[in-house]
C-alpha cells in the first residue's frame, strides 16, 4: 500500500485548523468513542479516541489515514476499520509516542502500510 498511514485522504476533507476534540467516532460497525485530542500536522496527523466503557476506558491512537469521512454537521468522524480492530490495536501511551519512533513504526504496522510518523516503510 502506498497511501501514507499518517495523512488524511481527500475523502475526509474538512477545513484545517478546526477543533476535532469531542467530535464521535464511528468505527464501519458502529461507535467506538470520542476524540480526545487530534493533530492535523502533514506526515504525522492522528486521532486519539476515548474508547469509553465498550473496551474498558482504553484510548487509541488512531492514523488519520483511517478515516474514510468527516461528518461536521453531526460532529462525526467515520474510520474505515471494525470495533474489533481497534479494540485490538496497541494501547496509546502518551510517552512512547512522544519519543519511541518504534512505537509510531508499530502503530503504522499495525493499521496496514508499516509507515512511521513521515517516514518511510518499514
Amino acid at each position: 500500500m502506498s497511501d501514507n498511514v499518517w495523512g488524511y485522504r481527500e475523502t475526509s476533507a474538512w477545513a484545517a485548523g478546526t477543533d476535532l476534540t469531542g467530535y464521535k467516532v464511528e468505527a464501519v460497525d458502529g461507535s467506538i468513542g470520542k476524540v480526545d485530542k487530534h493533530s492535523d500536522e502533514v506526515g504525522s496527523s492522528y486521532l486519539v479516541v476515548d474508547t469509553g466503557p465498550w473496551i474498558f476506558g482504553k484510548e487509541v491512537l488512531l492514523p488519520a489515514g483511517t478515516v474514510s469521512r468527516i461528518d461536521a454537521d453531526e460532529r462525526t468522524i467515520h474510520v474505515d476499520r471494525t470495533k474489533e480492530q481497534i479494540k485490538n490495536a496497541p494501547e496509546f501511551d502518551r510517552e512512547k509516542h512522544l519519543g519511541d519512533a518504534g512505537y509510531n513504526e508499530e502503530l503504522g504496522t499495525y493499521y496496514g502500510t508499516g509507515a512511521p510518523f513521515g517516514g518511510r516503510p518499514a
